[in-house]
């Protein structure tokens, strides 16, 4: 019992129905403590813990008063001749080796935290659910103890069943982790083990049954709104991925894992407002997220629409009085959180698995392929846009000017029907084009978008490069006065 914090009810409770404790090491000197006795795993096996704590339980009279069948005569003759007494019921909470991992303790250390006894314990508890009741982890307390409470020291088969479902998830769990750290990321095989299921109200439509596995508070706090949905938790993803690629005073607005709106500001509220003016239409029941503390002033503009969701580091007590008036709105405060650096999907019989998209250029990383260099202006226009054009679904063309989103297309199948899109998008709001710029997720293997955006204005184009046409495009840039820059680096996303 690695923890034993919520253990002593349990014991207490038990000694109250007349069950005998057996026991190892600190287990057994904690259930003395609360005076109750404990008898000695040693005493039973006649073998003292060994090899510096590596064996202790591993015996036929511990594992044999686990197994034995209650129904088969011949086990309970063999139980009867080697004098094994009946195990009912088995407690474990094994070595935390996940934690340790984490902490980053040398390989020893490590290694030494591997559960070998525990594990089997759990197994063989939970094989035999016809007759033993197995509580794996310290999870598991409280319903031991409920169950313990409603009825006493007897269990239901269906109880047991349950018990031993919850024990099989802890330990290929935990042997899920303990590969993971072997494979040290060479992708031998595929092992991903997630626990606390999360049912949704639905998918994503009404018709499909949904879920969410993982520790949605460990990332958020929800402070107000209703239930989280499938496609909410789409959007919400999309948005933290699209935030994240910005240091300075940002907010943007989702839909359908999208940007509609987008600016970096000096104050929060200059950036709602001019993120919400890069397309107000679609703003209208989206996602909302930025990086800084939401003031009463920004509240104040951010309450005349009707949204889905708003996410921000934090929010002042008299902005949250002003967003917490309508009661579905949905408002999470974001907290520090490591996330995986492998993203994966399910896909025909199998599964995809690749590496998060973590790449943000920098003007370092910019390659001018054009006579003409781009403005200082024109270089933080472009790496703007291009985080943009990173999160948003191919093939998708960002214009932006000002660091402010003045529109995208996305989501199409041909890039000229993309910057078709935006250029329409951006006029219907009012937006000028020329001086603005350009981002493409992928290279121009004709110069026919750089000549339209030319001739709406645009000033400035990013692009990865890489067709073997590209030179096509360089030479429309120079003829026609256009900076052009490649980064290298193309930002796909499906």
């Amino acid at each position: 019992m690695y923890h034993k914090e919520g253990l002593d009810e349990i014991i207490t409770k038990l000694h109250e129905e007349g069950v005998t404790f057996l026991s190892t090491g600190g287990t057994r000197q904690f259930i003395e403590s609360l005076g109750y006795p404990c008898r000695a795993v040693e005493e039973l096996t006649g073998y003292p813990s060994i090899l510096g704590g590596r064996v202790k339980t591993l015996h036929p009279k511990v594992f044999g008063g686990i197994l034995a069948r209650r129904t088969q005569e011949q086990d309970l003759l063999q139980i009867e001749k080697y004098e094994i007494p009946e195990i009912d019921l088995v407690i474990v909470d094994l070595y935390p080796f996940e934690a340790t991992v984490a902490s980053g303790a040398g390989e020893a250390s490590i290694i030494e935290k591997i559960d070998i006894g525990g594990i089997s314990l759990i197994r063989a508890a939970a094989k035999n659910y016809n007759d033993v009741v197995i509580a794996a982890s310290q999870a598991q307390y409280q319903p031991l103890l409920d169950m313990l409470m409603e009825h006493g020291a007897e269990t239901t088969l269906e109880e047991r069943r349950w018990f031993a479902k919850e024990a099989f998830a802890v330990s290929s769990h935990y042997d899920t982790a303990i590969f993971n750290y072997f494979d040290a990321g060479e992708g031998a095989a595929f092992r991903c083990s997630v626990n606390n299921q999360k049912t949704l109200r639905y998918g994503e439509n009404p018709h499909q049954q949904g879920y969410f596995y993982g520790n949605l508070e460990a990332m958020f706090d929800q402070i107000h709104g209703k239930e989280i949905s499938y496609n909410n938790l789409l959007d919400i993803n999309a948005a933290v991925d699209l935030i994240d690629e910005f240091p300075e005073t940002t907010f943007a607005v989702l839909k359908h894992n999208n940007a509609c709106g987008l600016a970096s500001r000096p104050t929060v509220l200059e950036a709602w407002k001019d993120a919400l003016a890069g397309d107000p239409v679609s703003a209208f029941g989206g996602v909302l997220i930025t990086n800084a503390v939401v003031n009463r002033e920004a509240a104040e503009e951010i309450h005349k629409i009707f949204f889905e969701v708003i996410i921000a580091p934090d929010y002042d007590v008299d902005a949250l009085e002003i967003l917490g008036q309508k009661r579905n709105r949905i408002i999470l405060v974001r907290k520090p959180v490591a996330l995986p650096r492998r993203q994966f999907r399910s896909l025909l019989n199998g599964l995809l698995v690749q590496e998060r998209d973590l790449n943000i250029e920098t003007p370092a990383d910019l390659k001018t392929v054009t006579r003409k260099e781009p403005t200082g202006q024109e270089i933080e226009d472009m790496l703007f846009a291009n985080k943009i054009v990173k999160n948003s679904k191919s093939n998708s063309i960002v214009l932006a000017k000002g660091k402010q989103l003045l529109a995208s297309g996305v989501g199409q199948t041909s890039r000229v029907d993309a910057l078709k899109q935006a250029i329409e998008k951006a006029k219907s709001f009012g937006f000028d084009l020329h001086g603005a710029v350009m981002a493409s997720d992928a290279f121009f293997p004709f110069p026919d978008c750089v000549e339209i955006a030319d001739k709406e204005g645009v000033t400035a184009v990013i692009q990865p490069g890489g067709s073997i046409k590209d030179q096509l495009s360089f030479d429309y840039c120079d003829e026609h006065g256009m900076a052009m820059v490649t980064t290298g680096i193309r930002h796909f996303k499906h």
